[in-house]
């Protein structure tokens, strides 16, 4: 008996020391009376309630003042005060963030910590077989992410039915009983939750996702079949089974395996998988894959009538072999292109191979568009692709520094050095090249124009001339700027097209000195004289556009684009004499 009455008082003694001690303490140190907002802590950390011997006072240079400390809590300042943060580039909003930490992150802070804000309502993105609760500004960049059209769905107010949605999209074997025949098709959950029993169908849907109709443990009366076939979205070569649903990609060693007829295998687990061609032409196996060139399509196989068709071209019009997509420029003379080379009546051409097909894609004519074409290269092939670009030659002959004509970021130019326009400006280039060239006619240049006899005495060798003629056009030495791909003309019709090939003429003064007997000497601009003078000319005019002396796209020559003269005489210009331009 004294043991028990001595153990309660202890109890008793216990109770009333655990009452007093915090009763004690709480007299020792108010705690309200040491806590503070940090801004910053001297750890890193953004709006702590803390000690104030943790706060960080040291100067910001991104804010430009101190940082800052209050003996209020955090959630009572302006700078610390939780709201919504959304981050407009990712979609994402983040609820009770400080606005300090949100305007850091360059984020858009709203009074509003539980993110109740329109930029932050919820939906369901579905991007393929997937399915996410974002927000639409999400959704866009997920789906742009992927390649895939936006499909957002704002009636889906939880995350639980948003993920089902997904799950819908699963494709495998739904069996069902039909007259009390177990019977199967392959189809998607969603498709399969909408057959139900009634009339013919005498039980209710069942789906097993990723299971084939002719797998055994389904017993359904759907089997193995050596029929093949192509499926609407698909690039492969299928088995079909004996109730006409898809299997597995053909492979003809597997035909009898009984595992291969069970469940769906992937694409990368099928045969020749990544092969060079995609198996195109492969009687054995239906594993096509479109990016290496084959796709399905009717064919002699060992089992059924299909087979992966080569889709690429071979021994095209320039006599090269193009894998399918590829594109590649095609023109009228390849070996005088550029350099104001392209003969007249020529044209630049777009070829694609398409399906196993050479399709032909014409440039804009009078050579109002160029091809160009690049090379594409990757780990495992090179690509070609070409375009048809606006040929951008209309300022060409306005610049003046070698520079800036071929600067091909902003015209189509070549500089040509030995020749140069004098008097030549952007008023006068532009009215002869406006309106893009639907008349024609012919310019050229008068070289060699002579001036009358000098005057004073010969004898003497007086150094008394008198020029009444002046050279003018274009004139030899310095350099000019030329369209890299002349501009075609309706030459044919008369009109315009006089304005823009006249850019082109030329007259050279050329003096001679006279002697006692009637002998002249040329003193001065003698190489107007010669036949390089008439071929740098014509160089000059072929270069402009269809004007000059030239060969068309049937290689014939004409000379009747130019007039060359020596003292008022015509000479002849033969092709001959501007072999050179070749």
């Amino acid at each position: 008996m004294e043991n028990k009455k001595f153990g309660i008082i202890i109890l008793v003694l216990a109770v009333l020391v655990l009452s007093i001690i915090p009763f004690a303490s709480a007299e020792a140190s108010p705690w309200p009376a040491y806590n503070v907002c940090c801004e910053k802590t001297k750890n890193g950390a953004w709006c702590q309630n803390t000690l104030e011997e943790n706060c960080d006072t040291s100067f910001d240079v991104l804010s430009n003042r101190t940082l800052r400390v209050t003996t209020t809590s955090c959630e009572a300042t302006s700078f610390c005060k939780p709201g919504c943060c959304y981050d407009s580039q990712e979609g994402l909003c983040m609820e009770n963030t400080p606005q300090k930490i949100c305007n850091d992150g360059n984020g858009t802070w709203t009074d509003n910590a539980e993110c109740n804000i329109p930029q932050c309502s919820l939906g369901c993105c579905v991007t393929g077989n997937q399915a996410s609760f974002v927000t639409l500004t999400r959704c866009k960049m997920l789906s742009g992410l992927y390649g895939l059209e936006t499909d957002f769905r704002k009636d889906i107010a939880d995350e639980v039915t948003c993920i089902s949605v997904a799950s819908l999209g699963d494709e495998g074997a739904c069996v069902y009983e039909v007259d009390y025949r177990r019977t199967c098709k392959f189809t998607t959950r969603s498709e399969c939750s909408k057959t139900k029993s009634g009339g013919n169908e005498t039980s209710q849907a069942e789906f097993f996702k990723d299971y084939l109709c002719s797998a055994e443990e389904l017993a359904a009366n759907c089997g193995p079949s050596t029929k093949t076939a192509c499926i609407e979205g698909k690039q492969e070569v299928y088995f079909i089974d004996t109730c006409g649903n898809p299997a597995n990609i053909y492979d003809s060693s597997r035909i009898n395996d009984k595992s291969y007829w069970q469940k769906k295998i992937d694409k990368n687990s099928s045969c020749e998988y990544n092969e060079q061609k995609g198996n195109a032409g492969s009687k054995s196996c239906g594993n096509c894959d479109y990016f290496m060139g084959s796709i399905c399509s009717k064919g002699s196989a060992s089992y059924g009538d299909y087979i992966c068709k080569d889709l690429n071209c071979y021994d095209t019009k320039n006599g090269k072999d193009y894998k399918n997509g590829e594109s590649w420029c095609v023109y009228d003379s390849a070996s005088l292109l550029g350099k104001g080379k392209d003969p007249v009546g020529s044209r630049h051409y777009r070829h694609v191979c398409i399906m196993g097909e050479e399709t032909i894609e014409p440039c804009a004519d009078y050579r109002g568009e160029q091809c160009i074409q690049d090379d594409i290269k990757t780990d495992s092939a090179t690509f070609t692709e070409a375009a048809c670009r606006a040929n951008r030659w209309v300022d060409c002959m306005n610049q003046k520094e070698r520079k800036n004509c071929e600067n091909i970021d902003k015209r189509d130019c070549y500089w040509l050095e030995g020749a140069q326009f004098t008097g030549l400006t952007a008023q006068t280039t532009a009215a002869a090249t406006t309106p893009a060239f639907s008349g024609g006619g012919t310019g050229g240049f008068s070289g060699g124009t002579t001036t009358p006899p000098l005057t004073g005495n010969a004898i003497f060798g007086s150094d008394d001339k008198k020029e009444t003629e002046k050279s003018s056009g274009v004139q030899l030495g310095g350099g000019a700027c030329l369209p890299n791909i002349p501009p075609g003309l309706k030459f044919w019709s008369g009109g315009e097209s006089q304005g823009v090939c006249s850019l082109g003429n030329s007259k050279c003064v050329v003096t001679y000195e006279k002697g006692l007997i009637g002998s002249e000497k040329c003193i001065k601009n003698c190489e107007c004289l010669e036949q390089s003078y008439a071929q740098m000319m014509n160089r000059i005019c072929i270069s402009i556009g269809d004007c000059g002396a030239y060969v068309n796209i049937a290689n014939k020559f004409t000379s009747g684009g130019a007039d060359w003269k020596i003292k008022g005489s015509k000479k002849t210009i033969t092709q001959g004499i501007l072999g050179g331009l070749k």
